[in-house]
């Protein structure tokens, strides 16, 4: 009868592992503890803020929103990932507080790297797609406005999240819980799985640099590359319309033969669309914040990527190994930022947000310790579950209990620019 060895042990029963994971298990790390407590409860409360952040945000732009707008439907997703992203850093904040080592089993191990590299492909190919979506609606106005509805851009969002769970299978696979010589364990790749002894060394070295360089092109360096030329084109489509707009407008003023300061107040005067443009430019702003936000976060991660490579061909440097083994978790403390501090952008990029975030936490906390308010209510009295209205004014004087209004209304974030729907 034929003998079925382990995916990653060899025909003897050894273990399998590559040179780096080999080097890195007979490594020990002198933790700081000063240094990983103050880690770990930044990470804490980053990890709290995220989930209710992200969470809030699927809650608005999800069920509070009277239309859907192809901008929400990109921000929704986008939130998705970033909800998702969240929910498994207070995991990844457990093995820096038990000293850099994972005790909660396979399962987790997996599940954790899996959504880990999930959210970096989807906001990778959301943000390309986004910037892209704003190039098409300046450059071709009426293609987008026969082509561009809100049906196509979850289709969209579908075919990226197919396409991040294709990316992301391998890491699903490879991704094992290993024992280290001091007794700690490991939540990392292991490559050696599903190789014999005779070919573990190149196996591991051509499965390493597929998925690292994978990685640093699929999720970081094509999607900027995309993103930089469609805000290149994007820019000079916005430019040349402004000059024809100018050239118009002098040409209309020669003709009329109006008088400098006719001219200067009607030019100042503000068109119908003005509030339009606006509100799209504050959009525009948004997504340039988050693109910047997606680089400056991801960028230390991808380098200590392919520094992790050049550690597979050199294991025998342990000051190389070294600097990858706490290198890393440091860069993904720095990419786990990136689903925290979207949240930030999206809502302080709306109109107004201070003004309609003081009002309600202000209308909140007065009807918490009010007399009738909903904590020290003394009558039968019941909390009006009224529907909300964005712009309806509130009075503190009515004997009803006060409504909260949104605290961002994406409805009047992404506005229509020329007609359309952002």
């Amino acid at each position: 009868m034929m003998t079925v060895f382990p995916p990653n042990s060899s025909s003897t029963g050894q273990q399998l592992y590559c040179p780096l994971l080999e080097t890195m298990r007979n490594h020990s790390l002198n933790n700081n503890t000063h240094v990983n407590l103050v880690l770990v409860s930044v990470l804490g409360v980053v990890s709290g803020l995220g989930i209710l952040e992200n969470a809030l945000v699927l809650w608005v732009l999800g069920f509070r929103l009277r239309r859907k707008t192809v901008a929400a439907v990109w921000v929704i997703n986008l939130a998705l990932s970033d909800f998702l992203a969240t929910l498994t850093l207070p995991l990844f904040t457990h093995y820096l507080a038990v000293g850099h080592s994972w005790e909660l089993g396979q399962v987790l191990c997996s599940a954790e790297a899996s959504v880990f590299f999930l959210n970096m492909f989807v906001s990778a190919y959301l943000l390309a797609a986004i910037s892209l979506d704003r190039c098409l609606l300046v450059a071709k106005p009426v293609w987008s406005q026969n082509h561009r509805t809100v049906a196509s851009a979850c289709k969209v969002c579908a075919l990226g999240w197919l396409w991040a769970a294709v990316n992301t299978f391998p890491y699903y696979v490879f991704r094992r819980v290993t024992v280290k010589r001091d007794g700690r364990k490991l939540c990392y790749h292991n490559f050696a799985i599903y190789s014999s002894l005779i070919m573990l060394e190149q196996n591991c070295k051509v499965r390493q640099t597929a998925t690292a360089v994978s990685k640093v092109l699929l999720a970081f360096i094509l999607p900027v590359v995309i993103i930089a030329l469609s805000y290149r084109h994007f820019a000079q489509q916005l430019r040349a319309r402004r000059q024809r707009r100018a050239s118009h407008q002098m040409g209309v003023m020669g003709n009329g033969k109006v008088d400098r300061s006719k001219s200067s107040r009607k030019l100042s005067t503000v068109s119908p669309s003005a509030g339009a443009e606006r509100l799209s430019r504050s959009f525009n702003k948004m997504v340039a914040s988050v693109i910047t936000t997606f680089a400056l976060c991801w960028a230390p991660y991808h380098l200590f990527c392919m520094l992790e490579v050049t550690a597979q061909y050199f294991p025998s440097d342990s000051s190389l190994v070294a600097l990858v083994e706490v290198g890393l978790p440091l860069s993904t403390v720095f990419a786990f930022m990136n689903p925290v501090l979207n949240p930030i952008i999206y809502t302080f990029s709306c109109p107004h947000f201070c003004t309609r975030i003081r009002q309600s936490l202000g209308l909140l906390f007065e009807g918490l310790v009010e007399e009738a308010g909903p904590l020290v209510l003394t009558t039968s009295r019941r909390w009006k579950k009224d529907p909300i209205s964005p712009t309806s004014p509130i009075s503190l004087s009515s004997p009803t209990t006060p409504t909260l209004p949104r605290l961002f209304n994406f409805e009047k974030c992404p506005e229509e620019e020329s007609g359309q729907n952002v």
